[in-house]
């Protein structure tokens, strides 16, 4: 039998528009001769809906949804779509099979995900039945999602009776997932005997990227079919027994995975929240430039606006570099000197700073050399030139109705290397979850495609340039050894004394976890990114700002 996969990109909240999507999908596969047709997880509302589900209103407008979905299918067609649905037993993430004008049978799913970025048992009850139906001369049965990463649900579908196990997924991606759903997927078929088919979603959702890579395991635990990474598209599958006759797509190699979900979910953020365009400060440095390339890959040039807003601080070379980038990718280019607003500030703070340690502004016309302190170049003055820049972009967001890019990379939103209202001013973090060795590695494939990034920007050492000679390894241990210990502490929660033990020097240690520590206030006002590792700063990993515990490094 021919059996249909829609890995699709579906927008949370667009009833009227996934359904829409979903019937032109049924009508197609019809056409084309499937049988059954499977689509991901929550694929009437999207995914995650979070909260959106408590709402009655919400639910119920998903549950007209469904039933008109139904009766305008082809009813010769099993079509299965997910859906949040209420009832007297409670509020269910469900699949509904719709088959000959009217729901036939409905599977809510057994377990819920309560971890990283997961917090289903908030808003959704479990399911524990078993559901199984015949198609084609095959028996089904059902699991969503999180199902098979637990024993028991898989074999309760083959004691009811199923001969393949459909699974239907809204799975995030992050580095390796592809690897650990394999995994999984083969110790479920391993327990139940039953070949698998997982379809899996595709689309950039807020902090959320999901990849698709949809596949077929056979009987024998091998991969039978393999569909695209970060495509949508309407796949098909012919089942023969046991096995199955698909396509075998090559999935990309880490560092493509990783630039392609970060385009993708910059496309997402724009296109389904109505942005007209983007607007990001190009500083001449990697990370901007990185971003840059990412958000014209994602949108075109012609919606991408880059600024260049130079200070007494700013290299030649930066100005210099960031000309040179924009002409490579023919987007829009300004330059706004900051200088002028500066000046302005520390005018307006002169007598607030007056007796402080802080800066003060320089001599005024007609003064005597002597007549004011020399000023002082501390983190108060560096970080208001970052906030004339926020304030700036800000502005031009606001007129013409773009989207600011931040171009802070994971290593230094670690540590507080940002500043709050200045380089974290903006709606979408594109590189929050990037460590900057990663950064420095897909800046070197993206070049690769088509040498779009100047060599000098990668090989300079890299620079906030916000005083004189300035780098970021006055403030900060090298990059490899910062990443090395923030994968640790951040993403693995190893203990400081174990961090300590592979080799990192006790005091780098105990400074980079104190600088962790004391950023969480920042990191809580910084704009969503997405997220490409197991354990990101946003809904990943939950810390209080008001702590008193400080690791223990003996």
């Amino acid at each position: 039998m021919k059996l249909g996969i829609a890995q699709f990109n579906f927008t949370v909240g667009d009833i009227a528009g996934n359904t829409a999507r979903l019937l032109a999908a049924a009508r197609d596969a019809h056409a084309a001769g499937a049988a059954l047709l499977l689509t991901p997880e929550m694929s009437i509302c999207g995914y995650p809906a979070e909260d959106l589900v408590l709402r009655h209103d919400f639910t119920a407008a998903c549950e007209a949804a469904v039933r008109q979905l139904a009766a305008d299918a082809p009813p010769q067609l099993a079509l299965i779509v997910g859906y949040p649905e209420r009832s007297d037993d409670g509020l269910f993430n469900a699949m509904a099979l719709l088959r000959g004008g009217a729901i036939e049978t409905v599977y809510r799913k057994h377990h819920l995900p309560n971890h990283s970025v997961f917090d289903e048992r908030r808003v959704f009850d479990s399911g524990d039945a078993p559901c199984v139906f015949a198609c084609g001369g095959v028996t089904f049965g059902i699991n969503i999602c999180g199902d098979i990463w637990e024993p028991g649900p898989a074999t309760r579908a083959m004691e009811a009776g199923a001969e393949w196990l459909l699974v239907p997924n809204a799975s995030p991606y992050h580095l390796n997932k592809e690897r650990e759903r394999f995994a999984v997927a083969r110790a479920r078929q391993i327990e139940a005997g039953l070949p698998i088919l997982y379809v899996n979603m595709v689309g950039g959702q807020d902090e959320l990227v999901f990849d698709g890579a949809s596949f077929v395991l056979d009987a024998d635990g091998r991969i039978a079919a393999q569909y695209p990474a970060w495509q949508e598209g309407l796949f098909y599958a012919e089942l023969e027994g046991k096995g199955c006759n698909g396509p075998q797509q090559v999935l990309p190699d880490e560092e493509a995975a990783v630039y392609d979900a970060l385009v993708l979910a910059v496309r997402d953020y724009v296109g389904k929240n109505g942005f007209k365009g983007v607007h990001l400060g190009l500083s001449g440095g990697i990370d901007s430039a990185l971003t840059l390339a990412i958000a014209v890959d994602a949108i075109g040039p012609d919606r991408v606006h880059a600024v260049m807003m130079p200070s007494d601080y700013t290299a030649s070379i930066s100005v210099e570099d960031a000309r040179d980038m924009v002409k490579r990718l023919g987007v829009r280019y300004s330059e706004i000197a900051i200088k002028p607003v500066f000046d302005a500030f520390r005018g307006q703070l002169a007598p607030e700073f007056a007796g402080n340690p802080l800066p003060s502004p320089p001599p005024q016309a007609g003064e005597g050399a002597n007549a004011r302190p020399k000023p002082i170049n501390d983190t108060a003055e560096e970080n208001l030139q970052a906030r004339t820049r926020g304030t700036l972009l800000m502005a031009l967001s606001n007129k013409f109705g773009t989207l600011v890019l931040t171009t802070g990379n994971k290593s230094e939103m670690a540590v507080g290397y940002a500043t709050l209202y200045g380089d974290m001013a903006g709606g979408f973090a594109v590189l929050k979850d990037v460590a900057k060795t990663r950064v420095f590695r897909l800046a070197n494939y993206r070049n690769g495609l088509s040498r779009v990034i100047p060599q000098r920007i990668i090989d300079r050492p890299p620079s906030a340039e916000l005083r004189p000679d300035q780098t970021d390894q006055d403030s900060l241990p090298p990059y490899d050894v910062l990443d090395a210990i923030l994968a640790a502490y951040v993403e693995r929660d190893l203990p400081a004394r174990d961090i300590v033990a592979a080799g990192f020097d006790a005091a780098t240690v105990r400074e980079v976890i104190r600088l962790v520590d004391l950023a969480e206030y920042k990191r809580r006002q910084a704009p969503p990114g997405p997220r490409i590792t197991p354990r990101n700063f946003g809904k990943d990993r939950r810390y209080p700002i008001t702590s008193k515990y400080r690791p223990d490094l003996a």
